[in-house]
């Protein structure tokens, strides 16, 4: 039975409920009207606010009563004239609500019967009597009490439109009627016993289906043609929706398992959809046909794509491969087949905004102009793949994203790491349950062009498992010989991969697979010097750290000592992510300061930066005297910078066991015994006697012990060490030196040069030796850098001892004691 249909058999049933007894009966029209004529009605009446109820005039209705200040309006009427007003809410949640949370427009009703509940609510029947309007607002509390003026209404008497209105509607409510079969007989004569339009309207009108807006519109309306006209249009509207929800019933079987009732809900949808004008299946499959005449695709493509489609016409929608065909033909039409966006091959203009967002990675910053300058000359470049390697917080990621904006591409990232399933680069057999393409093809969706700048993110962060090893799944994508034809195991057709430019990034390379490496062009994204980390930290970290704390920069100034105390003291790192960190502490700060109106200094200092930092964090090396023996300054690279390092050695009396300390690695053990094996091979030419070796045992030491050291930098360092303080021979003042060495006395070059050179710098050196070989290296460092510092380049280690080893000796008095057999028996 429908909402109206129990609606209107309830209120017929009802009626009126009159005097004390339990009689119920309908009050006709006649004696309603004269009811109403004959008494008087006050203009100062409480109120009483309902939800999702609207009452009508000579309509009868229970209501249940619940709040306190209903509660009280009720009891205090029924000890009265049993009148009140009641007004609908206009928002049924809102538990206590103000004058304007109820409409304006309400009705006078008699108090039938009140009944009090166990449960504390309070249940009555009252009567609608007569329409009205709020006129002023007296009292909220206890109730609300206000002045209203009455509606009346206009009604033409013997008016053939009125007739006919009257007519329709009891003809739309006997339809009604009909189409609930359950609804007893007596309803339909007692609605026919109704004479009075006017009370026809109201009683239909509080029957309907129909949410409370509509019910209110109808009881404003003063003029009666117009309320019985609006009336009507709602219960041609209900009529039509029941005879439609009957039309469809019919369509299917009483007896129906679940695979039947699922077709009879689609079905149901699907006659909705039409009726409202919406799309259904077919017409979703109408526009991916329109979509593929629109595409760019290759000839074998299109075939395939057209194959689908009609495969997917010849499906039961209800059938399980019915989605996920349907998902297949939309990721084919989705895809960007021969779609690109055109390159901006203004140099300069790259070039520009590549200096703007990185400062330094002029390595990097070249390749690209490089390969913008191919791609302007030719207009056809296979994408190369670039792999920006180096530590964290160098800007790698976001170099891609400036790539992008200088050559005018879509740009794309994918995270991979922690990636272990090789289908989440290949995609899903269509033959799996929730199939989908990889995230290649994904992305390539996602991008809407062929050519976007695609940054592979972390690459040396893939793992593999029984999933299978996704970075070989990667050796078809960054082949620029076979991307071309790249297939994905959902797609199942070849996608061209070649002109995108793909941008891997990497903190290490020896987790790369070899044969993943040797398809990509490394570009090594060194650490930043100190100097650059300055210029960065003033045309980026701090703009940015002072518009995300809401500071201009009239409140807040950086002294460049307190940015270098920052860099120094406090991080040790490659990259600027710490520094960013910490210049934000200290603009929090200021701006603490600032909004609690306190007194501050504009102008940050190196000691405001250790006041609100706390005390020094890291400690940096500087260069000590060469008052003692075997003491010998080295370099040594870092992840996060160079760094000088001290490397020590000490003799005692024993029988030449050699002891190495300082948390060294297999190479640094491995410098040191050869160098000890030139030194005792060339003995003689350096002015040592060989008796040395057997009767003093030799301590070699590289201070900070809990850090470890490793790498084939410090073979020259080691030997000039032994070599001083075998032959007690001072070190020349203010030198430090950098590589390694051959069992014949080769120098051999090593990396990391800039970096060294500028911690020699910090540390006050003046000297530096370097393998000859290195000077391509120094070639390549701006001259800014290398100011005050003279290079000694060499290629042998006896170069670098006439360098190193001064003629004055560290103490005269110190005598090596020799005892051998052979002394002995020439005394004896």
């Amino acid at each position: 039975m429908s909402n109206f249909g129990n609606q209107l058999y309830q209120s017929l049933m009802m009626g009126d409920y009159s005097g004390e007894g339990d009689l119920i009966h309908l009050i006709t029209d006649e004696e309603d009207e004269s009811a109403t004529k004959e008494e008087f009605f006050s203009d100062e009446i409480p109120i009483l606010s309902v939800r999702n109820t609207v009452l009508f005039p000579g309509v009868v209705i229970p209501i249940t009563v619940g709040r306190q200040r209903s509660i009280r309006l009720v009891k205090k009427a029924q000890k009265g004239d049993k009148l009140i007003g009641v007004c609908a809410q206009r928002n049924p949640n809102m538990e206590d609500p103000s004058w304007p949370d109820i409409y304006s427009v309400g009705t006078l009703a008699k108090i039938i019967k009140m009944i009090v509940l166990p449960d504390g609510n309070t249940t009555i029947i009252i009567q609608g009597k007569k329409r009205f309007k709020i006129r002023e607002e007296i009292s909220d509390d206890p109730y609300f009490l206000a002045k209203v003026d009455y509606l009346d209404e206009s009604f033409p008497a013997d008016n053939k439109e009125i007739e006919a209105l009257e007519q329709s509607l009891k003809e739309a409510a006997f339809k009604i009627l009909q189409l609930n079969p359950e609804i007893p007989r007596e309803a339909q004569v007692a609605l026919d016993n109704i004479d009075s339009t006017s009370f026809l309207t109201h009683f239909l009108s509080s029957n309907i289906n129909a949410p409370v807006e509509s019910k209110q519109r109808l009881l404003e309306i003063n003029e009666g043609i117009e309320r019985a006209t609006l009336l009507l249009e709602f219960m041609m509207k209900d009529i039509q929706m029941l005879e439609l929800k009957s039309e469809i019933q019919k369509k299917v079987h009483t007896d129906i398992d679940q695979q039947q009732r699922d077709y009879f809900l689609r079905q149901q949808m699907k006659v909705l959809q039409t009726e409202l004008g919406e799309e259904g299946s077919e017409k979703e499959i109408d526009d991916l046909l329109a979509k593929g005449k629109k595409k760019k695709w290759p000839v074998e493509v299109a075939k395939h794509f057209q194959k689908e489609v009609h495969k997917i016409l010849r499906m039961n929608p209800s059938a399980a491969e019915y989605p996920i065909a349907l998902n297949y033909a939309e990721v084919m039409v989705e895809l960007p087949w021969n779609e690109y966006t055109n390159d901006n091959f203004d140099l300069h203009r790259a070039k520009r905004i590549l200096d703007k967002d990185h400062f330094g990675l002029d390595k990097v910053k070249e390749r690209i102009i490089e390969y913008m300058a191919v791609l302007k000359l030719k207009n056809d470049i296979k994408g190369p793949i670039l792999c920006l390697y180096g530590p964290p917080g160098v800007g790698k990621t976001s170099l891609g994203k400036s790539i992008a904006r200088a050559l005018g591409r879509k740009y794309i990232r994918m995270s991979l790491g922690g990636l272990h399933d090789e289908a989440e680069i290949r995609g899903h057999r269509k033959t799996y349950v929730g199939a989908m393409p990889g995230k290649i093809i994904q992305n390539m969706k996602k991008a809407k062009s062929s050519n976007p700048v695609f940054v592979l993110d972390e690459i040396d962060k893939i793992s593999s498992d029984f999933r299978g090893d996704p970075s070989s799944a990667f050796l078809e994508v960054l082949d620029p010989e076979q991307n071309y034809a790249f297939t994905d195991n959902f797609l199942e057709v070849e996608y061209d991969l070649s002109k995108v430019l793909f941008v891997a990034t990497a903190n290490s390379l020896d987790t790369i697979q070899p044969a993943l490496r040797d398809r990509m062009e490394i570009i090594e994204v060194t650490g930043y010097t100190l100097e650059e980390k300055v210029e960065i930290a003033i045309r980026h970290l701090i703009p940015k750290q002072r518009a995300d704390h809401g500071l201009k920069a009239k409140d807040i100034q950086f002294s460049r000592e307190a940015i270098v105390k920052v860099i120094d003291d406090y991080t040790r790192e490659s990259g600027v992510r710490s520094l960013e960190r910490l210049l934000g502490k200290v603009i929090r700060n200021i701006a603490k300061s600032i909004a609690m109106e306190e007194p501050y200094k504009k102008k940050v200092t190196p000691q405001m930066v250790r006041k609100i930092l706390g005390g020094e964090v890291f400690d940096k090396e500087l260069y000590q005297d060469n008052s003692l023996a075997g003491v010998v300054t080295g370099l040594a690279w870092t992840s996060v910078g160079g760094e000088i390092l001290f490397i020590e050695a000490s003799l005692s009396k024993g029988k030449g066991k050699l002891t190495l300390s300082g948390q060294l690695g297999d190479v640094m053990k491995e410098s040191a015994m050869t160098a000890i094996s030139y030194l005792k091979s060339k003995s003689e030419k350096i002015g040592l006697d060989h008796r040395v070796f057997d009767q003093y045992d030799l301590h070699i030491h590289v201070p900070a012990g809990a850090v470890p050291k490793d790498g084939p930098s410090a073979g020259i360092t080691m030997l000039t060490a032994i070599a001083s303080v075998y032959t007690q021979r001072k070190v020349k003042s203010k030198l430090a030196m950098t590589g390694e060495i051959t069992l014949r006395g080769k120098v051999m070059p090593v990396g990391g040069i800039k970096e060294k050179i500028l911690a020699a710098r910090r540390a006050g050196i003046k000297d530096i030796i370097l393998c000859k070989k290195n000077q391509k290296d120094i070639d390549e460092i701006e001259d800014i850098y290398l100011k005050g510092v003279t290079f000694h380049f060499v290629e042998h280690v006896q170069e670098v001892l006439d360098i190193a080893l001064l003629d004055e000796l560290v103490d005269e008095s110190v005598q090596f004691t020799f005892e051998s057999s052979y002394q002995k028996s020439i005394e004896s």
